[in-house]
């Protein structure tokens, strides 16, 4: 994903008539390095240990273009943060949300997938893409 990630932004930059800077590729390459759903705080609390030369405003800014760009997607998990993450090529994930510590667990389920299709084929509606999250207390904060 990191390499069809970086051509897939830099042709929309480029089409846009925006700059390619270090900058953002710096904010590119540590957003696709990471797994994790990350807010904009978190990634440039990641860059700035390394590149003190780089501002908020730029990773914020950065982080919008990734989004219109097509290989982000932002997701609001109700603690007024906001946190993205990379799109892996069309799959569709859902979230596991802990309403205590904010631990967020992505899964995959091949029955739910199933399920949804099947329910959105008897009323003739053909799914595009979807968010399920599922709030409650995660294994850690049961305990």
């Amino acid at each position: 994903m990191k390499r069809t990630g970086k051509k897939i932004f830099f042709d929309f930059i480029s089409k846009n008539g925006l700059k390619r800077s270090r900058q953002r590729e710096l904010i590119l390459d540590a957003f696709l390095s990471t797994d994790r759903h990350m807010s904009i705080e978190e990634l440039y609390l990641k860059l700035r240990a390394r590149h003190p030369d780089i501002g908020y405003s730029t990773v914020y800014r950065t982080m919008r273009l990734l989004v219109e760009s097509g290989i982000a997607r932002e997701f609001h998990f109700g603690d007024g943060q906001t946190r993205f993450e990379h799109l892996p090529g069309g799959e569709r994930n859902d979230h596991l949300v802990c309403t205590r510590c904010n631990a967020i667990t992505q899964f995959e389920n091949e029955t739910i997938e199933k399920l949804q299709g099947e329910i959105a084929a008897s009323h003739g509606f053909l799914i595009e893409t979807h968010k399920l999250k599922l709030y409650g207390l995660c294994a850690g904060c049961r305990a």
